[in-house]
């Protein structure tokens, strides 16, 4: 169970990391853990990112970090606001950063670097908006089967 995969000092760390990363920016980040993944990972996280209804942000600025546990695959999403202007490099090197940890099974340390990243870039591209912006979406994490 993808539940169970963290104990509630990571699962504290990885939000914590979300929440503090949105403390600079009007951007919105989500973190989606399941077990499986069928077919292709991208595929999946885009069906993960309508679920979660993240393309409905103002700014269209939300950015999904996608993990499928047992099948080993992971897919950092962002909306399309975020794509227009984000270096091409961007989400490969936020993976790359996220999957050193991962391969020694410490998911709560690469989530939270890879979280961090992102936020300096969304703090770059969207700043925090004092006397407009809202949480438009969760800080926890979602679990699939």
């Amino acid at each position: 169970m993808p539940k169970e995969s963290l104990t509630p000092e990571e699962e504290q760390q990885i939000v914590a990391a979300i929440q503090e990363a949105e403390l600079n920016t009007s951007g919105e980040i989500r973190v989606h853990i399941e077990s499986n993944c069928k077919g292709n990972v991208l595929d999946r996280a885009t069906e993960v990112f309508a679920d979660l209804h993240m393309h409905l942000t103002k700014l269209r600025n939300g950015v999904l970090f996608y993990i499928a546990l047992d099948d080993h695959q992971f897919a950092v999403l962002g909306d399309a606001g975020i794509n227009a202007i984000v270096p091409d490099h961007f989400w490969e090197d936020i993976t790359h950063e996220a999957i050193n940890d991962f391969k020694q099974k410490r998911y709560a340390d690469g989530l939270a670097k890879g979280i961090k990243m992102a936020g300096e870039q969304l703090k770059k591209h969207f700043p925090y908006e004092a006397h407009s912006d809202t949480n438009e979406l969760s800080d926890d994490i979602s679990f699939g089967k």
